[in-house]
């Protein structure tokens, strides 16, 4: 099989899961359709369904029915995420339309939530016990990266070291079990599906810190540029601005911890972080952590499954830059 006939393969996939997508948000009350498909139907990367996709592609049984049940999983339960998120963050925008909780309120949004996280526990109820079991492991993963990020370091910590166990509880642990649910799917060797999950988690984790790394150097997103810093929420590039001795560096901290309530002032924030030292250094450790996700392919069979999953690391550095 050429590349080009797995990717027309794996887009086939993804056409389905995203049709499914949205049938998961249909309720017999219409207001909770309109409010659990607003950010399904705003878009996104898909990332989790997409590595779910590749990683059962790995394997030689791949089960269709099983496999869109598997994605489904994943991304009703990140979105479903992202609802909760934004209350907590008081966020306007998300994937460049209006914030659930903006356009219906909290508690309405934190309800949303949890309709579709029960829409998710329905999906994977047709998988079997070992998915339900890992399902429950990675909320109670996400749940415990999201209190350990609301509470902050504690006393003495170091932030650093924080923020990525944060990430590693939010992020990577539900991308991890992407790809650990694509491989149970595809029926991976264990060894294979062993790699696999490592692989996504730490390609979750580079995918957070590219993130970290767009709130100051996008222009095109859907959410505005510096959102994270004028709210406050660490992020590589500032927990590395505050780790240098440079006066230059420790001034623009201090403007930052100001607090940025003024559009002047974020802009001066944003321009001087910008050229400061910490972008250099937040790319270079994004580009290490990605060879050490692909360093964890190794097991896997050579075909286009594995080289598309190569491609993925180069994916995230590049989504950066």
């Amino acid at each position: 099989m050429t590349d080009e006939q797995f990717d027309a393969i794996v887009a086939n996939h993804l056409a389905v899961i995203e049709e499914r997508l949205l049938e998961a948000t249909v309720s017999s009350d219409p207001f909770v359709t309109e409010a659990a498909a607003h950010v399904v139907a705003a878009g996104g990367k898909r990332f989790r369904p997409a590595l779910v996709v590749l990683s059962a592609l790995c394997g030689d049984r791949v089960d269709s029915e099983a496999l869109t049940h598997a994605a489904l999983v994943v991304e009703l339960t990140h979105v479903a995420s992202l609802y909760h998120d934004d209350v907590m963050d008081e966020a306007d925008i998300r994937r460049g339309v209006t914030s659930a909780n903006q356009r219906y309120g909290n508690t309405i949004a934190i309800l949303v939530g949890d309709f579709l996280f029960a829409r998710a526990s329905g999906q994977v109820a047709y998988l079997g016990v070992d998915f339900v079991d890992l399902q429950a492991q990675t909320f109670a993963e996400l749940v415990e990266g999201q209190i350990a990020e609301t509470r902050g370091p504690a006393p003495g910590a170091d932030p650093l070291a924080h923020h990525l166990a944060v990430i590693a509880g939010k992020t990577a642990s539900l991308i991890r079990t992407s790809a650990l649910y694509g491989g149970m799917v595809g029926g991976v060797a264990p060894d294979v599906l062993a790699a696999l999950g490592r692989f996504g988690f730490e390609i979750g984790m580079v995918f957070q810190l590219s993130d970290d790394l767009i709130d100051v150097v996008s222009d095109t997103t859907g959410k505005a540029p510096g959102t994270d810093l004028r709210e406050g929420i660490p992020t590589l590039p500032t927990l590395l601005l505050r780790k240098s001795a440079d006066a230059k560096d420790q001034e623009l901290v201090r403007l930052i911890d100001a607090g940025l309530a003024d559009d002047a002032d974020l802009a001066r924030a944003l321009a001087g972080l910008r050229a400061s030292r910490a972008i250099e250094q937040t790319r270079a450790e994004i580009a290490r952590r990605a060879e050490v996700a692909r360093a964890q392919l190794t097991p896997l069979p050579e075909g286009p499954a594995k080289r598309a999953l190569g491609r993925l690391c180069d994916l995230v550095v590049t989504r950066s830059s």
